[in-house]
């Protein structure tokens, strides 16, 4: 068995700054509010993060993309503009902390779809903790004891798509590599979303444009860190820190948008990520079990 050195301390703190970076993200998509229709900003905010990776992509041309299982990045791409189109028209219309909270359902909805997709094994403590997150996200949305409008439901799309992203990640994941991975899904959901720009476009000032260069910033910080945390020690170790970014969320809604804190929400977050981070803990426990049973 390989032995592996991992620094708890430094995953944590990878992963409370890359919750950090992500809350900035949703303020400042907050704070833009309604005034720029959602794919005109996503549009802006992949263009500069294209930008920002103009190095990796010049790699890609130089080499060609003969080999790089297009159709793979094409239907990723694809699934990524709808997720990403979802989220920016959400961020506009609800609470930072609500959106937060929905978006934790990307993990469980990654889940279910290696299990139909991949064909995982559904266990059955998978089953309990996918049952526990949605009715973690009950306790968010309240249907019927308050309005659930187009901006939740919005989120709702978005975290689907992204878990449908996630799951093309994942099958790249064994044939590109990281780079290739992440410039190709710059180049293309920034490509896919030029023209629906086009057709909604309304002027921009240059204080929206900069902002917007900051939010692509932020998102690279934040998969950054995450990459750190996730480097540093199993995902166990830094998943329940991702709940601070629920908190994060909160304490800005409050002080910046005068957004009220709303205790179901938090409640609702909690059980998201404590369902999440059992069944990370748990199957991270049974691989270790696995590699002591195979010896060295």
């Amino acid at each position: 068995m390989v032995k592996t050195d991992t620094n708890p301390v430094h995953a944590i703190l990878w992963m409370l700054a890359s919750g950090l970076s992500f809350v900035g993200v949703t303020g400042i998509v907050r704070y833009l509010g309604t005034d720029l229709p959602a794919a005109q900003s996503a549009f802006v905010r992949f263009a500069w993060g294209a930008l920002f990776l103009a190095p990796a992509l010049m790699g890609l041309w130089r080499q060609g993309f003969a080999g790089l299982h297009l159709r793979l990045h094409l239907g990723r791409g694809a699934v990524h503009v709808a997720a990403v189109i979802c989220w920016f028209y959400a961020m506009a219309r609800i609470p930072v902390a609500e959106v937060t909270a929905i978006g934790y359902l990307n993990p469980v909805l990654l889940t279910l779809g290696t299990v139909v997709f991949f064909g995982e094994r559904l266990s059955l403590r998978r089953v309990m903790a996918i049952a526990v997150a949605m009715g973690g996200a009950l306790i968010v949305l309240r249907p019927g004891l308050r309005e659930v409008t187009d901006g939740h439901i919005a989120q709702i799309g978005a975290a689907v798509f992204f878990a449908g992203s996630y799951l093309f990640a994942k099958r790249l994941s064994a044939v590109a590599t990281a780079g290739q991975i992440v410039a190709m899904l710059s180049l293309i959901v920034t490509l896919a979303l030029a023209p629906l720009a086009a057709w909604v476009w309304v002027p921009m000032s240059l204080e929206q444009l900069a902002w917007l260069a900051v939010v692509a910033a932020c998102a690279t910080s934040g998969h950054y860190c995450m990459s750190r945390a996730f480097a540093a020690a199993p995902i166990a170790v830094s998943q329940p820190v991702v709940f601070l970014q629920l908190i994060w969320a909160a304490l800005l809604g409050w002080f910046i948008f005068g957004e009220r804190v709303d205790l179901f929400v938090l409640i609702g977050g909690a059980v998201i990520v404590g369902s999440v981070s059992y069944i990370t803990w748990a199957e991270a426990r049974e691989r270790r079990r696995a590699l002591v049973a195979e010896g060295p």
